[in-house]
């Protein structure tokens, strides 16, 4: 029986010979790379075969390459970039900082007005503190509502991604955190409460994102998200929504837009002004066990939790750029991409799904609804790996028209962005939909 991925195999290794030659400064210095870093690589989102694309420079929404290629930003550094590549009151506040002084050594004005800042956007921060990403904001969120609890245990759900150490795909990482994890089904009510009366007696926390990020921005329906809520009200179990992502969803957060108030929340991402940043907060009770001024106060160190250059960035950035309606207008930017790439499959009959919220958008070669990644579990192998070759195939292309976005699939946009920027990204979808419509099918 003929292999049904033959023709889009071919292709594939075409789009990539052309993408090869097209780079040769890119390949020489991935070569370069790999003498110094496993792979060329220090962070392994970035890496994609045959080798990444080595980016020179940005500005505004786009990028530009060592070869001399320039692309519409579609990734916006996986949601951190919020702000674009050269805001000038980004800029203007990082330079008044460096021009004050950058390693301290002590407390500094500017983390008393981010913190202040992000208490009046998230209400759920009753008290937070800073840390250097989102992975370690997790990482401290789980050791509070262990410690605040007294019990072991957190529930996540498949397909979860809560940072470097805390990934829950299909396999599941090796070097995950060792946390007493629990597994539940995202959006699947009736098995998560069962699974959490189950466990109550040992569950310290449940962690979720409210919309799931790295499998494929598919959000948590509400009904699911307070059936969570109330079910760790009724246990003593501290709800903690992962909002390193989706605090971008609303000026409050997708929380806020939802309606839902965890018990903690955890930030990252474009909050320091595209400065490494992380926070965790919440509760005042749960808050206060970091209170170095009490005895048995839990420690919390970072040399750079309260760097001079991301907290002044970040108060701009609340302060000046990203202010409530222009919160809101990038929400509805992206919702409009969202609906324009479904309608555009639904139309030209081609298995292409868009998911997400707001400004960040999943892009998946399916048919039908996806409510969960688990969706993909069952799928035989050989459709595992069409679904491959297809979006390998798709990235590929979509360099070549110039718009660059994620290998999986992923789209976040930006601040600088307008409706000629999205525009032109579904021109380039239904122009790769004409030339590879053969290729299409599941």
């Amino acid at each position: 029986m003929p292999n049904a991925n033959t023709d889009l195999a071919a292709c594939v290794a075409e789009a990539e010979r052309h993408y090869i030659s097209a780079r040769p400064e890119s390949r020489r210095l991935n070569a370069i790379a790999a003498e110094a870093m496993p792979g060329g690589n220090t962070r392994t989102i970035l890496f994609y075969t045959p080798f990444p694309s080595v980016l020179a420079r940005g500005s505004g929404c786009r990028v530009i390459d060592v070869d001399g290629h320039e692309y519409l930003d579609f990734l916006g550094e996986y949601s951190a970039g919020l702000y674009g590549h050269d805001e000038p009151r980004i800029r203007r506040a990082i330079e008044d900082a460096l021009a004050d002084g950058i390693v301290l050594g002590g407390p500094n004005r500017h983390e008393i007005e981010l913190a202040y800042l992000l208490k009046e956007r998230i209400p759920s921060l009753e008290l937070l503190r800073f840390c250097n990403s989102g992975t370690e904001a997790n990482l401290f969120a789980i050791s509070a509502a262990r410690t605040f609890t007294g019990r072991d245990s957190v529930l996540v759900f498949h397909h979860a991604y809560h940072g470097g150490l805390s990934s829950f795909g299909t396999v599941g990482a090796k070097i995950n955190a060792p946390f007493p994890w629990l597994l539940g089904s995202y959006n699947e009510i009736p098995s998560a409460l069962a699974l959490i009366e189950r466990s109550a007696a040992e569950l310290a926390a449940v962690l979720i994102e409210p919309m799931q990020g790295a499998s494929g921005c598919i959000p948590a329906n509400a009904a699911f998200l307070q059936a969570l809520r109330d079910s760790c009200t009724r246990h003593g179990i501290v709800l903690i929504f992962d909002e390193v992502m989706t605090s971008r969803c609303g000026p409050g957060g997708l929380q806020a837009r939802l309606g839902i108030r965890p018990d903690m929340t955890t930030l990252g991402k474009y909050l320091g002004g595209g400065l490494a940043f992380g926070a965790f907060g919440g509760r005042r009770e749960i808050m206060q066990l970091f209170d170095p001024s009490r005895p048995d106060a839990l420690p919390h160190a970072g040399t750079f939790n309260n760097n001079v250059l991301a907290m002044a960035a970040g108060v701009a950035g609340l302060r000046e750029v990203f202010t409530r309606s222009e919160c809101e207008r990038l929400f509805g930017l992206g919702e409009r991409l969202r609906e324009g790439v479904n309608e555009l499959a639904a139309r030209l009959g081609v298995p292409i799904v868009a998911t997400g919220v707001g400004s960040m958008v999943g892009l998946h070669f399916h048919d039908g609804p996806i409510s969960s990644a688990e969706t993909f579990d069952g799928l035989p192998p050989e459709g595992k790996d069409r679904r491959g070759l297809l979006k390998k195939l798709f990235h590929l292309d979509m360099l070549e028209k110039g718009v660059y976005l994620s290998r999986r699939g992923f789209v976040s946009l930006s601040l600088p962005m307008r409706e000629r920027e999205t525009e032109t990204f579904l021109t380039a979808i239904e122009e790769f939909i004409g030339e590879r419509r053969s290729l299409l099918r599941l």
